[in-house]
């Protein structure tokens, strides 16, 4: 992947993280795009309410990857970044 393509594919996730965020917050909760590694691993930061909550990784992988990959079927995986 070139950096150029790199950086395309990072502003499609940011879109649809976008798109995610407005549920978590209004739980309380919100997300960060941290970064994407070379094999299309995200990481985001989960903050507010979504960072402590016990239901945190649920919320992580049946909503926020499982949208993520929909969307970019390329991405193999969202991770929490810690």
């Amino acid at each position: 992947m070139t950096p150029e393509e790199k950086i395309k594919l990072e502003e499609k996730v940011k879109g649809v993280l976008e798109q995610i965020r407005p549920y978590l917050q209004n739980d309380g909760g919100d997300l960060r795009f941290v970064e994407m590694t070379d094999d299309k691993v995200v990481y985001v930061e989960l903050q507010g309410h979504c960072g402590t909550c016990p239901h945190a990784m649920m919320t992580l992988k049946q909503g926020v990857e499982q949208a993520v990959i929909e969307a970019i079927p390329e991405i193999k995986a969202v991770e929490r970044y810690i």
